[in-house]
């Protein structure tokens, strides 16, 4: 296990990352939660995959107050054919300054643990479908920062206190759309139980004075 990795309770500095797209992107967003997630390489499938349930949902997503920042391993080049259309924030960071912050990983059991297999090949087989239909790019054969990353999940606050953080044990070991959702509402609900909190104290302290 690193030492790096980030937990609940640690706090991200602000900082401005640059979206392939040339937006810049507020981490932490004042506003809004953020979902930042590590992902591998330009095209990579099963990342593909994943991100199809993220595009699926997104509407959802961003109801709940969370934006969507995801950062690959890969260069903006090459990023750009296989992102385009994402509704969502993607990030390269292909010396890795990032994923060294924040703890994310290179495995080869990535690759090699049995409960990656069946993703594998659902989401080679998924792509392939998705390339003949000139939905998707195939991606390099020879991918910037190779083939064994492990994805990461982490929800930021807009104080910058990471709520929650996942390490994946493999490629597609990351959270769902619904646990995202399941992580936000709690939030929500936390920070309401709060606020109400504070509210009766403070109503308590008028009246008895």
């Amino acid at each position: 296990m690193s030492r790096s990795q980030v937990r609940p309770g640690s706090t991200v500095h602000d900082r401005q990352l640059t979206a392939v797209s040339g937006d810049r992107v507020a981490v932490p967003d004042p506003d809004r939660l953020i979902h930042l997630q590590f992902r591998r390489f330009a095209g990579c499938p099963v990342c593909n995959l994943h991100l199809r349930s993220v595009v699926r949902w997104h509407g959802e997503i961003e109801a709940a107050g969370v934006r969507e920042v995801v950062v690959f391993h890969s260069p903006a080049g090459e990023l750009l054919p296989h992102t385009a259309d994402l509704p969502f924030a993607v990030v390269a960071d292909p010396a890795r300054r990032l994923y060294a912050e924040f703890g994310v990983e290179r495995s080869p059991r990535a690759l090699l643990d049995p409960r990656a297999w069946w993703p594998i090949l659902r989401a080679v087989l998924s792509g392939l479908r998705e390339v003949a239909r000139g939905r998707e790019h195939l991606p390099s054969a020879s991918p910037h920062g190779g083939r064994t990353g492990l994805p990461a999940d982490f929800l930021v606050a807009p104080d910058g206190r990471v709520l929650a953080a996942k390490y994946g044990e493999h490629v597609y070991d990351q959270w769902s759309v619904d646990e995202l959702l399941q992580l936000a509402a709690a939030h929500v609900t936390k920070t309401a139980k709060t606020a109400k909190t504070a509210t009766t104290t403070e109503a308590t302290e008028d009246d008895s004075r």
